[in-house]
């Protein structure tokens, strides 16, 4: 399986904030799609960065309550990994196994067209996984 094809079930949809917005607009931002990530837009396209939950932990660990009100773009992940839509599944999940990362942005073109989390990873795995387990038991049970 192919990120494309796990676009195609999941949607194309890629919440995104601009660098210059507060954390806390951010954080409205995520509670409001109930999402963990955020792709961070500036004046380089298509990104300039990603915005996660564990940004906001880690800022809150050493700033306290005043990292609410700093920009987007001072807790951001500058040090973004993508794929793009040919990426198999497999690799995906090595990858940000590899990298200790939850979220990556598709890129195609120079064009943002999806993010892949941590979840849908999974979630594309098990059913790939259990199709070839109904396939096997069909095969096994025609003898």
């Amino acid at each position: 399986m192919r990120v494309s094809n796990l676009l195609a079930t999941k949607g194309r949809d890629v919440a995104t904030i601009s660098q210059e917005r507060t954390v806390s607009d951010a954080l409205q931002v995520l509670k409001e799609r109930s999402i963990g990530a955020l792709v961070v837009t500036g004046p380089t396209p298509p990104l300039v960065g990603i915005f996660s939950e564990r940004d906001v932990v880690r800022a809150l660990a050493t700033r306290g309550e005043s990292a609410l009100q700093a920009k987007v773009a001072e807790l951001m992940s500058s040090d973004v990994t993508t794929c793009d839509e040919t990426t198999t599944v497999i690799d995906l999940m090595g990858l940000m196994t590899e990298r200790r990362i939850r979220h990556v942005p598709v890129v195609v073109e120079g064009q943002l067209v999806g993010l892949v989390s941590i979840g849908d990873v999974v979630k594309a795995r098990f059913d790939e996984l259990e199709h070839e387990k109904k396939d096997l038991l069909d095969y096994v049970s025609s003898w």
